[in-house]
């Protein structure tokens, strides 16, 4: 009675066809909540790439901007106001504006852009190329293209790696000034989200060029350099007292956790994923419970045997449970390749990154576990009953 006997396998494999597609839905239940929870990571990691590279400690926004794709502005007068606190070493602004931008290998083929003008006397954008090229900003209305953007801009990374320079047109939103010659003179690399497409940065005085009519006297965030040995918690307290309240006074992660609020709270996007994840698992169970529902019935026989032999009640159950475990694992190895291939795939069409990292990996092996469990758990009522005498 103490030999351990491989019931579970056993039965498991008998049907090899069956294991197969039980290894096959299971796969794909897993792929889809992996693919969910890595679109539901990217909507947040994606939405805040810009917020990670921004150099600075403290920042000014316009408490009514709800996330960086609607960003209100503020006038330059808070930041003059806040630069004159002592622990202050810089403050420095950036614009922000929608603009059209014109592919230039297609005839009057326009698609929105995202533009981002600073200061360049300040390296507040810590992006791949943006140090190297920040000099040639200083040239009217020349700009640098994220070379991450869509397709649907142009080849315009190709273009520009293969004749230095690419010449297009804008046409800027903000102010709906008209049309304005820009050339690309770098690149840098920023990844897109799902709200932005592209992007541009250039210098300030080259934005203001761009979205002509603009109030120079209003931005859209200002960024605060704290000298050293100042905490930051503090110095906001401060700049509170000192300036108006029609500016809102953030740390960087505060920035960073407005915008993934917006995202997760007032778009679709984010409730829609999760309940994708949902939606896999409940298929997920329903399918596993097929699986050891039909695999019980098939075989009262050998359970009612064994509970005449002696085994208990307990020892059939885990059986049961076991089948359940072994479903698991078995679906979760090619559900994780599955949507690894499906998130290369899917970066490769959107170009918005999509990580699976360990810490997602280990969630989604728990939840096969759970997922498979409660499928156990429900197929085991089938054995609570089993009597040998009425099987036989």
């Amino acid at each position: 009675m103490t030999q351990k006997i491989p019931t579970a396998w056993l039965q498991l494999s008998f049907q090899k066809r069956r294991l197969f597609i039980a290894i096959c839905g299971i796969s794909l239940a897993i792929a889809l909540v992996f693919m969910q929870l890595g679109l539901r990571a990217a909507v947040f990691d994606s939405a805040v790439a810009l917020h990670k590279s921004l150099q600075g400690d403290i920042f000014l926004v316009n408490p009514s901007s709800t996330s960086l794709i609607y960003m209100a502005p503020i006038s330059v007068r808070r930041l003059n106001q806040t630069l004159a606190l002592e622990e202050i070493d810089y403050v420095t602004p950036i614009y922000l504006g929608w603009a059209r931008f014109k592919n230039p290998q297609i005839k009057n083929y326009w698609r929105h852009i995202y533009v981002i003008g600073f200061d360049i006397s300040h390296n507040v954008l810590n992006l791949p190329g943006i140090t190297k090229n920040k000099d040639k900003l200083k040239l009217s209305n020349v700009v640098l293209f994220g070379k991450s953007s869509r397709s649907e801009f142009g080849n315009i990374a190709e273009q520009f790696n293969s004749k230095g320079k690419v010449y297009t047109e804008l046409f800027g939103l903000l102010t709906r000034s008209g049309y304005s010659s820009i050339t690309v003179e770098g690149l840098f690399d920023l990844d897109i989200s799902f709200g932005i497409d592209g992007y541009l940065v250039t210098s300030n005085s080259n934005f203001l060029e761009i979205f002509k009519g603009w109030n120079k006297n209003f931005v859209h965030i200002g960024v605060v350099k704290l000298k050293e040995g100042y905490k930051i918690n503090q110095i906001i307290a401060k700049i509170k007292q000192h300036i108006p309240s029609d500016v809102k006074v953030l740390t960087k992660e505060e920035f960073m956790e407005k915008d993934k609020k917006y995202w997760d709270n007032t778009t679709p996007t984010s409730f829609a994923l999760t309940f994708g994840v949902v939606m896999g698992l409940i298929v997920g169970v329903i399918f596993v419970y097929q699986i050891l529902h039909s695999n019980v019935s098939e075989h009262l026989v050998e359970y009612a045997t064994l509970k005449a032999m002696g085994y208990k009640q307990n020892y059939l159950l885990s059986v049961v449970f076991q089948q359940s475990l072994i479903l698991a694992l078995l679906g979760y190895i090619p559900g994780l390749l599955i949507s690894i291939s499906i998130a290369s795939f899917f970066q490769n069409a959107t170009r918005i990154p999509i990580n699976m990292n360990i810490e997602r990996a280990l969630i989604v092996l728990i939840l096969a576990f759970c997922m498979c469990f409660i499928s156990g758990a429900i197929a085991m009522n089938k054995l609570k009953v089993v009597d040998p005498a009425d099987v036989f």
